[in-house]
């Protein structure tokens, strides 16, 4: 079932439904939930729908959250090379002085580690702070502000690069970003029997195990993509994203997932790996009645620790981007299916 909404004036302009419910279990999450899709791709809501219904009647989706950190690389200059990579070496020691150093600067940032990278005389650090229920861009942004201040007072040897050296790497594609992970790295997961399959997604799961190595895959690899094996991650994270006042920029690598899918006996094991999943419910774009109404709804406003609401939203995002993979492979697995919904359902 699902639940249409009008948007307020300042996005008027863009449908919003709620779907599911997704049954969602976790560390961070043990409940069924409607979760609202702000989107112009109309046929993303029954699509969702459908993968949350299959999902609900196979005992739901399970999710973890592997990681959780926001980064900020900054950039500087060493009189050489071998200057930069003695620079790199000491700030190793420097663990607790950073630390101390992020902490004159938020509440609730706080470092977890710093790696660094050098090419010639110039140096990267790679900051990687938790940033509480906040998705952390300005928090992590301020803090290596400070650290960088510190570092050039501390070594006058150095010249200032870029406040954002682009190794964090921020709203592009990237390698770093798949295998380290910046936001919440999140993996949703469910066993679908074939019964189901047939049922709900009208294929079976070895057709559908098939379709997933071909496309996403091979397709992929054939397409030269970068740390990503997915059919249409961006579609459901645009819309969840939108639907609760998220940095919408965010879905460029926050779509770089990888979906893995195998024949067990005679049902389908189905994932979502989300390394990227860049989330908050305070901050820049929490404040619109409608955000806070809908964040209020899939109850990610209560009093919990630090951290615990935002975590709570991205396995709701990982739950909401299996369903729509799901569905939309299932799909493709028939065909002419997904150019008739397509029509039926945009003209």
């Amino acid at each position: 079932m699902s639940k249409e909404h009008s948007i307020p004036d300042s996005l008027a302009c863009i449908p919003m439904r709620s779907v599911g419910p997704l049954r969602l279990t976790g560390a961070e999450i043990d409940d069924e939930i409607m979760v609202p899709l702000a989107t112009f791709e109309t046929p993303l809501w029954p699509s969702v729908n459908r993968g949350a219904a299959v999902t609900r009647a196979a005992e739901g989706i399970s999710v973890v959250i592997v990681d959780d950190r926001m980064t900020r690389s900054i950039l500087l200059q060493a009189p050489t090379a071998a200057a930069a990579a003695r620079l790199g070496v000491e700030l190793a020691d420097q663990r607790a002085t950073l630390a101390r150093l992020v902490g004159e600067t938020s509440r609730f940032g706080q470092l977890l580690d710093v790696h660094t990278h050098q090419i010639g005389d110039l140096l990267w650090v790679r900051l990687e702070l938790s940033t509480g229920d906040a998705s952390g861009h300005n928090m992590v942004t301020l803090a290596a502000d400070r650290i960088m201040s510190w570092l050039l007072d501390r070594y006058p040897e150095l010249t200032y690069g870029s406040i954002s050296g682009n190794f964090c790497i921020d709203k592009k594609v990237s390698s770093v970003n798949s295998l380290m992970g910046r936001g919440k790295y999140t993996i949703a997961e469910c066993h679908i029997s074939d019964k189901l399959c047939r049922r709900f997604l009208k294929t079976t799961p070895e057709r559908l195990v098939q379709l997933h190595v071909r496309k996403n895959l091979l397709g992929t690899i054939a397409a030269g993509g970068v740390q990503t094996a997915n059919a249409h991650f961006a579609n459901m994270l645009l819309a969840i994203y939108l639907a609760t006042g998220q940095d919408a920029a965010n879905i460029i690598e926050g779509s770089q997932g990888i979906v893995h899918a195998e024949v067990r006996g005679e049902s389908l094991y189905f994932s979502v790996t989300l390394p990227n999943i860049i989330v908050g419910t305070v901050g820049n774009g929490k404040g619109h009645p409608f955000v806070q109404e809908n964040l209020q709804a899939l109850g990610c406003l209560e009093h919990r620790p630090a951290g615990g609401n935002a975590r709570r939203l991205a396995a709701i995002v990982a739950g909401a981007v299996l369903c729509g993979e799901i569905s939309l492979l299932a799909a493709q697995t028939n065909p002419g299916e997904l150019m008739r919904a397509h029509v039926n359902l945009e003209r």
